[in-house]
């Protein structure tokens, strides 16, 4: 089973968050996929990895270009795995548990479930898949960031 993990946002913006996770498991040599429930939020992260950092950029890849092969980290609304992702990123409300039932979820080394604590959809969402994957029988793990923005393990 999918090691899940769930990163519970607190003070900082998704578009600053997301980069450092995805350049945390690009360095440890897995691709990803990072899957939103829109076309709308899709374009926004688009832009954001384009230009999170004045010194650097995340290469990626959205359905728009093609080539999802070839993209380390891609973005998308659907709920394949084009791109061989070992990590699938889930934002803002998307379900992990249909995806992590498909037959090829075997493929994820881990996924995360990251939500906004301030937004109680996300908030009241979040719980609901926790519930659901642990009874699944997925190992899930629970982070939430402190003040300075640094991950500390709950759950």
């Amino acid at each position: 089973m999918t090691e899940v993990h769930f990163y519970h946002l607190r003070g900082q913006r998704l578009e600053r968050v997301l980069p450092v996770l995805l350049e945390r498991s690009l360095q440890r040599g897995w691709r990803c996929a990072v899957q939103m429930a829109s076309e709308e939020r899709m374009t926004a992260v688009d832009e954001a990895l384009w230009t999170y950092a004045d010194e650097s950029f995340l290469a990626h890849g959205t359905p728009r270009e093609g080539d999802a092969d070839l993209q380390p980290v891609y973005l998308t609304t659907a709920t394949d795995n084009p791109n061989g992702a070992a990590v699938r990123m889930f934002l803002e409300g998307t379900e992990a548990l249909p995806v992590l039932q498909r037959s090829d979820a075997a493929a994820y080394q881990r996924a995360m479930v990251i939500f906004d604590g301030g937004d109680a959809d996300q908030l009241a969402g979040a719980r609901a898949q926790w519930a659901a994957l642990k009874s699944a029988g997925h190992d899930v793990t629970y982070w939430q960031q402190d003040e300075d923005g640094r991950w500390e393990k709950k759950a």
